[in-house]
């Protein structure tokens, strides 16, 4: 049965779905035959499942030549409309592994950000025009402006409208099911994080167009923009949750929060910086929780995340700080369904499993180890590995918290 909405909530066989999950956006790529990590990804989905960790974010898209820099190493589609049928293969596999496990995806067909490609590299391969990677240039308003020019340009838009009917109609090689008769696949996501910026008219045009047609393609599943929110940080993005929202084939409402990508926290100064952060993120749930209401849509906070202690960077480095504050969002998670309000589910920021920082606190330029930081950030921002026993009991503590509430008649 698939997950779907009542009201301002997510309902699974007839009782509420709430939950703590992940980002596990390489998940696809780690499952891939070749050059992949098979027996790595049966071992990761079986911690994750034993730690409640049954909601995964995944990249269901990734463009461009292999081994571009700050990109994934091996993409799906490295040519445009030429697919690498091992990283095709590679999600059907992870997929049918999930559905095993009961677990559910969330698949995201695209991405702002060059580390999968994404619009970028649509705009590029249309235009001839080279990304302007910010890792090069630390030019970031440039590299965004250039990509919102997706919004405007036909033939990008045709060529990810070709990616998005490509994906939901594929056929899954190991279930025979067709991904949009998938109970598995929870929801569908337009994109990762994109902006307006001084394209606002035409990119509302394109989630109305995007979210209709994956609703017709694949009327039993959920959909939704895959976007920050009223993004803070820069301050030209031009997102509005208010009216990003409000067309009809969007199910939920997504938001981000990064406390310290927005400067609201530094981890060196965690005891006179923290409280105002945790403050901040309160008001920013808070606002969009009231934008939900508005259009009586549930919400998940897909990402959120923060540093390991310190700002440093290794596998072994200490976790208290962001135990505290995953446990600070998950008592607000847990408070607001006791409540019953529109806030219903989180995934964490990212999940870097059995991976290695072989390049601590740097870019990994296409280091085949996969982690949860992109090849274009940090290697060991944000990951949470396998080695993190605080952080992964302190989840199963609360997704067992949260299975007793959903036990309990909620309607």
């Amino acid at each position: 049965m698939f997950i779907h909405v009542k009201g301002n909530q997510f309902i699974k066989n007839n009782q509420p779905y709430h939950f703590i999950g992940t980002n596990f956006w390489y998940g696809a790529h780690l499952a891939a035959k070749q050059s992949g990590d098979r027996a790595r990804l049966l071992n990761e989905l079986d911690i994750l499942k034993e730690h409640g960790i049954t909601n995964l974010r995944i990249m269901a898209g990734s463009e461009g030549s292999n081994h571009l820099p700050y990109s994934i190493p091996i993409s799906m589609q490295p040519e445009l409309g030429v697919y690498n049928d091992d990283i095709l293969e590679g999600l059907d596999f992870l997929i049918a592994e999930m559905q095993k496990r009961d677990m559910h995806a969330v698949l995201c067909l695209s991405n702002f950000w060059y580390w999968s490609g994404g619009m970028s590299q649509f705009l590029s391969w249309v235009t001839g025009e080279a990304v302007p990677y910010p890792n090069d240039t630390n030019d970031w308003e440039k590299y965004m402006r250039f990509t919102a020019e997706f919004y405007t340009n036909e033939a990008a838009i045709q060529a990810y409208n070709n990616h998005l009917k490509f994906i939901i109609e594929r056929i899954n090689t190991i279930t025979n099911i067709s991904y949009f008769e998938e109970p598995t696949i929870m929801s569908w996501e337009i994109a990762n994080e994109p902006y307006a910026i001084q394209n606002q008219v035409e990119y509302l045009k394109w989630i109305d167009n995007s979210s209709l047609l994956i609703k017709q393609l694949a009327p039993n599943q959920m959909v939704t923009i895959g976007g920050e929110g009223n993004t803070p940080f820069p301050w030209f993005t031009n997102n509005n949750s208010l009216t990003d929202y409000k067309f009809d084939g969007l199910d939920y409402i997504t938001i981000h929060i990064w406390i310290q990508n927005w400067e609201w926290y530094n981890p060196k100064k965690h005891n006179e910086t923290y409280n105002e952060a945790l403050k901040k993120a309160k008001n920013y749930i808070n606002e969009h929780l009231s934008i939900a209401s508005t259009f009586n849509k549930p919400m998940v906070l897909e990402e959120f995340g923060i540093s390991r202690d310190n700002l440093e960077h290794t596998n072994q480095s200490p976790v208290n700080h962001r135990d505290m504050y995953f446990k600070d969002v998950f008592d607000i998670l847990l408070e607001n369904i006791k409540n019953k309000t529109n806030f219903v589910g989180c995934n964490f920021w990212a999940w870097g499993g059995f991976g290695n920082v072989n390049t601590p606190g740097e870019v990994s330029n296409n280091n085949m180890e996969f982690i949860g930081d992109p090849a274009h950030e940090p290697q060991g921002w944000y990951s949470v590995f396998e080695s993190d026993e605080s952080t992964l009991q302190l989840i199963k503590t609360y997704n067992s918290k949260l299975k007793e509430l959903n036990n309990l008649d909620l309607s």
